[in-house]
């Protein structure tokens, strides 16, 4: 059975080796169909390049198609799973990737830290939280390639993902670009020299960023 393929973007779609879109291509793998409409249309309507499949098998195929800097992985499929196809990724494509499951037990956090994820969110979630989040793990994955060149011979180190039911580091990279009016990479690096200079922890300095938004947004009595 041929594989169909939507290649959605807010340009004029071109051959994947051409005009590399702005913000870059993502592939985004769901097998609820009304899950992955809504994502492919939000990223899209973000600036982002999408390539979209409803099961792991495409997704492996569409990923050596299109080559995708990132792909947003759903974990529980028929078929391959979205840990299968996060492995395939790393070990033999090098494409970084993130996940988007309804699923939070010990065990899945515990395998997402060991293949390495950029980050974990999730469900539900609505694409205004997802798109902040997607950026930061592009910005995260820009970065990891600037400072470590590709070793064919070695995956990755795995490198933990974002709490998942505290995704503090994107959500506070979104409220600065947000603020401030700056791009994913100027917002992230705007966050590491605010925890510089608190001298904590990336993580720490998010954290009170929302917790405070938090607070100014809470309703009742002050």
């Amino acid at each position: 059975m041929p594989i169909k393929a939507t290649v959605t973007s807010t340009e004029t779609l071109a051959a994947p080796s051409a005009h590399p879109p702005a913000k870059g291509r993502i592939l985004v793998v769901d097998d609820d169909r009304l899950v992955l409409a809504t994502l492919v249309h939000g990223l899209a309507q973000a600036g982002f390049d999408v390539v979209d499949a409803d099961n792991g098998d495409d997704a492996i195929l569409l990923a050596r198609q299109h080559k995708p800097d990132l792909a947003l992985l759903d974990i529980r499929m028929d078929g391959m799973s979205g840990f299968d196809v996060a492995a395939y990724l790393r070990e033999h494509l090098r494409i970084p990737f993130m996940f988007l499951s309804a699923f939070s037990d010990e065990a899945t956090v515990n395998q997402i830290k060991a293949l390495g994820a950029l980050a974990y969110l999730v469900k539900p979630l609505d694409v205004a939280q997802i798109v902040p989040a997607v950026e930061a793990a592009f910005a995260q994955a820009r970065e990891r390639a600037g400072l470590v060149a590709p070793s064919p011979a070695a995956a990755p180190a795995p490198v933990a993902p974002l709490n998942p039911l505290e995704q503090h580091v994107p959500m506070a990279v979104g409220i600065l670009m947000h603020r401030y009016s700056l791009s994913p990479d100027a917002a992230l690096q705007r966050l590491r020299k605010l925890a510089e200079r608190e001298g904590r922890a990336i993580e720490a300095s998010a954290k009170a960023m929302v917790q405070a938004l938090e607070q100014l947004a809470a309703p009742g009595d002050l």
